[in-house]
């Protein structure tokens, strides 16, 4: 098992900027890089914001903690700084040819005992390991939406990922206060091939005019206690991305209950992809 110390995340987006907030709070090296400088100075002051909000709910007096957290995390726009990185957290889009080209740069750059933890929802771990030359190295690690707020991850092991990356990965979780559960390799894994059904349907119960969007989740919250609705959560993870996991698993299994919901293609169409573009089955304020 590597001894962790310096863990890189790639993508700077809602996932990567959680994952490197809960690595710095463990105590980690931190190094974060996307592709805009932008996204990065974005990034930055949401982690900040994040860790002082934080503190604040737990009555804390947290701006230097802030100061402190982010000091923790480099932040970068190339791949050189991860030449001594112990293990990788992979968050970009959900498209394969933009994975393809950042496994081409980790492979690179990454030393050959580096682990490559692929966050993903849709994508097969075995197929990751595939493009590179560690593949014993690979695992997936499906953390969940807002990270921080999370307690559990969805762990898959590809079909040669070894023990000693398993033991890894664990550690590594543990020390963010995470529990992992071990899942085997398979399109969507355990959670997505449940949770893009039952979203798809909720749609179609939309599309079809069986139900409103919120007499569909109340249904969910109030009869089942579940914390959010099946079409909440779906904005919160952005319809696109549901969009693009349900046409995934649609061309891996070959099967018509994958098939994606009209009015969901039509949605991302016209750009309503719920909570990061204001609205989606629910209108979002600028301030949520």
């Amino acid at each position: 098992m590597n001894k962790l110390q310096h863990i890189a995340v790639i993508g700077a987006g809602v996932m990567g900027v959680g994952v490197a907030q809960c690595a710095a709070e463990a105590g980690f090296k931190v190094t974060l890089v996307d592709t805009s400088w932008e996204v990065l100075d974005k990034a930055k002051t949401t982690i900040a914001n994040n860790v002082r909000f934080a503190g604040l709910m737990k009555g804390i007096k947290s701006v230097a903690n802030s100061a402190d957290i982010i000091e923790k995390i480099s932040f970068t726009t190339t791949y050189e700084q991860l030449c001594d990185a112990d293990l990788v957290v992979e968050n970009v889009t959900e498209n394969w040819q933009a994975k393809q080209e950042v496994y081409g740069h980790l492979e690179q750059h990454c030393p050959p005992q580096c682990v490559y933890a692929v966050n993903t929802s849709a994508i097969s771990i075995t197929k990751v390991g595939g493009i590179t030359k560690r593949a014993a190295n690979v695992i997936g690690m499906h953390f969940m939406n807002p990270v921080p707020l999370k307690g559990t991850v969805e762990v898959i092991k590809g079909f040669h990922t070894s023990e000693a990356t398993i033991a890894t990965a664990d550690a590594f979780l543990s020390a963010m206060q995470k529990e992992m559960v071990l899942v085997n390799d398979s399109p969507g894994f355990v959670s997505n091939r449940v949770l893009m059904l039952t979203v798809n349907e909720a749609v179609n119960l939309v599309h079809e005019g069986v139900a409103t969007a919120e007499q569909v989740d109340k249904i969910f919250t109030s009869c089942f206690s579940h914390q959010m609705g099946p079409l909440e959560t779906a904005d919160l993870i952005g319809l696109d991305t549901i969009l693009y996991s349900i046409e995934m698993l649609y061309e891996q299994f070959s099967d018509s209950k994958y098939r994606p919901s009209t009015l969901l293609k039509k949605m991302v169409d016209a750009g309503l992809l719920g909570k990061k573009s204001g609205e989606g089955f629910f209108k979002y304020s600028s301030l949520e």
